[in-house]
């Protein structure tokens, strides 16, 4: 009896101590020791932001939903534009946009659609170590799109790049789910400059909103100079090692997944999930937006922080 009451004792404080660290943690803490970014760094990521945002719009010249100053562009510009219905569940909608002002050519990639059974098949078409990929692992359904997305439009891109003299920047940005697959297309890009034109790796930049894990450590570190995360305080998506179709059956049992939530973090040390290699992270280098810490309510100071996976500069 004395012995079943002080396992329950244990279990009990055990839990009791990771529902407090959980219910206390914010997303603060993640980035304390990290080093501020430039303002130099982060410039172009509002500019991205509004251009992903336009892909949502129907008509660009008569926007429904335009953020607060407009979005910016010259719908002159806008080269190409894909809905769902032109990409047939092979990947998010999207659209190329040509900034002449700022010589970019820039590719923009909608998020999750929660409608949409095509967007939740590329999330969820991923096992733990299924895709290999330049010597270490990443989102079997996300590459594949990447994929097919360099397959249909890598003469466009470097019809324009070409046309604007060799000189303009190539800008690959996404938001959610089209985070995953920008990352990845930059990824194939990279190693297979050719497609393009044979743009060089310093004019390859890529812009991942809310991103999600769709590469391991090593490949990460090794992409850290072209690909950029950006996270928004306590943002879920790049935060959760837990595999999204877990989360999604979880909607039916929530208390039996952070039970074993509860059990794999408190017996498997961090150290050990570090060092498997099949473990997926978020893109490149990583950005931080702070909007607020823990207890401190009313004061909103906004941080931007920036973390290199590597441990300093090289």
């Amino acid at each position: 009896m004395s012995l079943s009451c002080g396992v329950e004792c244990v279990l009990l404080l055990g839990c009791s101590r990771w529902a407090w660290r959980r219910c206390t943690y914010v997303g603060s803490n993640d980035s304390e020791t990290w080093p501020l970014a430039t303002p130099d760094e982060f410039e172009p990521v509002p500019r991205v932001c509004r251009l992903i945002l336009a892909v949502y719009e129907p008509d660009l010249r008569n926007p429904q939903f335009p953020p607060d100053g407009g979005y910016r562009l010259n719908p002159d510009w806008v080269l190409k534009r894909v809905t769902y219905e032109d990409a047939l569940g092979r990947s998010p909608p999207y659209l190329i946009y040509a900034d002449h002002d700022r010589k970019e050519i820039v590719m923009a990639i909608r998020g999750l659609n929660l409608a949409k059974e095509s967007d939740y098949k590329l999330l969820l078409d991923n096992r733990l170590g299924m895709q290999m990929f330049d010597g270490g692992y990443v989102h079997h359904g996300l590459l594949k799109s990447a994929v097919w997305l360099l397959n249909v439009e890598s003469e466009t891109l470097k019809r324009v790049w070409e046309e604007t003299g060799r000189e303009y920047q190539m800008i690959f940005v996404g938001h959610s789910l089209g985070s995953g697959v920008a990352a990845l297309m930059t990824v194939l890009v990279v190693n297979h400059r050719d497609r393009l034109g044979g743009i060089p790796r310093s004019k390859l930049r890529c812009y991942a909103l809310a991103p999600a894990r769709c590469m391991s450590l090593n490949l990460a570190v090794k992409y850290a100079d072209v690909i950029h995360s950006i996270v928004l305080q306590d943002d879920f998506l790049p935060r959760t090692a837990t595999p999204l179709e877990d989360i999604f059956k979880s909607i039916f049992c929530l208390p039996c997944l952070l039970f074993l939530i509860c059990l794999r973090d408190t017996f498997i040390p961090e150290g050990r999930k570090l060092k498997d290699p099949r473990r997926l992270y978020a893109p490149g280098r990583m950005y931080h937006i702070v909007e607020r810490k823990f207890c401190r309510v009313f004061a909103y100071v906004l941080l931007l922080q920036v973390y290199f996976y590597l441990l300093h500069r090289k």
